[in-house]
C-alpha cells in the first residue's frame, strides 16, 4: 500500500470497542477480549504497545496482526493444536476457551534487543549463565546464537520477569512435564517460523508464544504467533553486510519506534510520553503491511468504503 494512502488515513484507527451481547469485556494491551460461556472473542485494535504501555495508534495494524496470526496458526497446526475457531472479520478471532499458562515462552535465535528483559541487555551487563544455557564471552549485538535459546518470562505480573525453566517448576507455575513440553514445542514452532520466513527473505530473530491447557489438560497454542508485535524480523539479504559494517540490521518490526522513544524520553518512568511523528507512524503501518504481504504472499486488502466499526458490526452478526 502506498505510504501516501496511509498518511491520508492516519486517523482511521480502531482504538477501542464496546460491543454488547458478547460476554464480559477485558481490555488488554492491544486487544479487547470478550469472554462468552463457550468461546472467547479477540478483537485486535490499532493500539501499539511497548515498554508495558500504549505508545501510539497505527492504522491497519490490528487487521495485519490478526491476519498474520491466522496464517501462522494454519502453518503450524501440525506441530500443536491452536485455539482458532473462526475469523469472522479482519480484526477478530474467535477462540476456544482454555486455561492460559502464567508464562510467556520466548525463543531467541540472535542476541539482540533494547528492552530491560532482552538477552542483549543482560549480556552486556555481564550475565553469561542464564540457567538453562551459558553464552561465551565476546559476543556482539545482533550476532546469531549457536542455537536458539528458550528464555521464558512470567506473565500477569506488573512487569514481566525473566525466569528459568527450573524456576518455573520450583515456583509452582507449571509442572515439569508441561515445562518440558512448552520448551520443546516453542523451539519447534520457532524452527518452522525461521524456515518459512527465510524462504520469504526474512530472518525471524526472536518471538514470544503463549500456551494454555484445553479441557483435556492438553497443551494448546493461544494468543498470537509470529506477528511483528510478538516477533522481531530482519531483512535477510542485507544482514551479513550490515553486521560486518557494525550497522543495525534492517528491521521490519517496531524496534525503530522503540528506539525513537528511548532517544526522546524514559519510556519506563516518564508519566507522559511525547507523541511520535506522524510520518514515523505511517512508516510503521507501511512496514506492517509489507511484512504481511511478504509472509503470506497475499496483497493486503482493506475495505475503504465501509467505516471500521460498521464493517465489524456487520460481520459480528455471523457469530
Amino acid at each position: 500500500m502506498n505510504i501516501e494512502i496511509i498518511k491520508n488515513h492516519i486517523g482511521d484507527v480502531l482504538e477501542k470497542t464496546d460491543f454488547v451481547g458478547f460476554g464480559e469485556k477485558k481490555v488488554g494491551k492491544v486487544r479487547d477480549i470478550y469472554t462468552m460461556p463457550d468461546k472467547i472473542m479477540l478483537v485486535s485494535t490499532d493500539r501499539h504497545s511497548s515498554f508495558d504501555r500504549i505508545i501510539a495508534l497505527v492504522p491497519f495494524k490490528g487487521e495485519v496482526l490478526n491476519q498474520i496470526s491466522a496464517y501462522w496458526f494454519e502453518q503450524t497446526k501440525d506441530i500443536i493444536q491452536n485455539h482458532v475457531l473462526s475469523i469472522p472479520d479482519p480484526n477478530i478471532l474467535v477462540a476456544k476457551k482454555c486455561q492460559p499458562l502464567p508464562i510467556e515462552a520466548i525463543v531467541r535465535g540472535f542476541i539482540s534487543g533494547v528492552t530491560s528483559t532482552s538477552l542483549w541487555t543482560h549480556y552486556k551487563d555481564g550475565q553469561r549463565d542464564f540457567g538453562n544455557f551459558v553464552l561465551p564471552d565476546g559476543m556482539k549485538k545482533n550476532q546469531k546464537l549457536p542455537e536458539p535459546v528458550f528464555t521464558p518470562t512470567t506473565k500477569h505480573e506488573e512487569h514481566d520477569r525473566p525466569i528459568t525453566p527450573s524456576e518455573m517448576v520450583a515456583e509452582g507455575l507449571v509442572t515439569q512435564e508441561i515445562a518440558d513440553k512448552v520448551e520443546k514445542t516453542a523451539k519447534a514452532l520457532f524452527a518452522r517460523g525461521q524456515e518459512i520466513a527465510l524462504s520469504r527473505g526474512l530472518i525471524l530473530v526472536d518471538t514470544k508464544y503463549e500456551f494454555g491447557l484445553d479441557d483435556n489438560g492438553e497443551l494448546i497454542l493461544i494468543d498470537e504467533i509470529h506477528t511483528p508485535d510478538s516477533s522481531r524480523y530482519w531483512k535477510a539479504d542485507t544482514y551479513e553486510d550490515r553486521i560486518a559494517k557494525g550497522e543495525e540490521p534492517e528491521y521490519f518490526d517496531k524496534e525503530f519506534l522503540r528506539m525513537w522513544f528511548k532517544d526522546n524520553c524514559d519510556p519506563y518512568k516518564d508519566e507522559v510520553l511525547p507523541i511520535a511523528p506522524p510520518e514515523m507512524i505511517a512508516e510503521l503501518s507501511r512496514r506492517y503491511i509489507e511484512i504481511y504481504e511478504k509472509i503470506t504472499g497475499k496483497k493486503f486488502v482493506h475495505d475503504f468504503d465501509t467505516p471500521i466499526m460498521e464493517r465489524i458490526n456487520n460481520n459480528l452478526k455471523n457469530i
